[in-house]
């Protein structure tokens, strides 16, 4: 399955046009077993993205060079993983925040890591961790559709449910980018219909 990562990562990821405003970047980090380690983000009331499942990343700080080495940062210190010594893949579409001001630019890198004998968790940023076989997702197991509120609308939204945890938003549209690129299935929505 790694050398269809890579070879799915050859195509030059798309970039966002954005002129000023801050960046981020997260690593999708694929473990042995080909497994995808996503974080639980704390609770934080001033978090808009409080307690939801993501990778582990954050904006860049301004002594990173660039936003590889903000992934591997974030990284290190969310999760305790060393991403220096790890394969760096490639690397995922550019994604921005909605929603949220100023918008924010994310930069999904792709990464293949041993596992640590242990995670070592920022208790401040990350709650938990979870690992998800990249076997199910792109079997499409858990995948639906939910009901999300914001400013009076209601939207129906892909996500996808595994043993209680849900991902969704802009975490599962990096994921998708992945998927669709390993099987021309779609992104997002139409990925329920394939």
């Amino acid at each position: 399955m790694l050398e269809s990562v890579r070879r799915a990562l050859t195509r030059p990821p798309v970039r966002v046009k954005q002129e000023h405003g801050p960046m981020a970047a997260v690593a999708m980090v694929l473990m042995p077993g080909e497994d995808v380690l996503f974080i639980r983000r704390a609770v934080k009331p001033t978090d808009p993205w409080s307690g939801h499942v993501s990778f582990p990343g954050g904006r860049k700080d301004p002594a990173d060079p660039d936003t590889l080495t903000t992934a591997i940062r974030e990284t290190r210190e969310e999760v305790g993983v060393d991403l220096g010594r790890a394969h760096l893949i490639g690397e995922l579409d550019e994604v921005r925040t909605v929603g949220v001001e100023p918008a924010l630019v994310i930069r999904p890198y792709v990464f293949a890591a041993e596992a640590p004998a242990a995670f070592a968790l920022q208790a401040e940023e990350v709650a938990g961790v979870h690992r998800f076989p990249l076997e199910r997702l792109l079997a499409g197991d858990g995948r639906g559709m939910m009901k999300w509120s914001r400013h009076g609308f209601d939207l129906d939204l892909p996500c996808v449910d595994f043993d209680g945890v849900r991902l969704w938003g802009l975490t599962l549209l990096m994921v998708d980018d992945l998927l669709h690129r390993l099987d021309g299935r779609g992104v997002g929505a139409a990925r329920n219909r394939g």
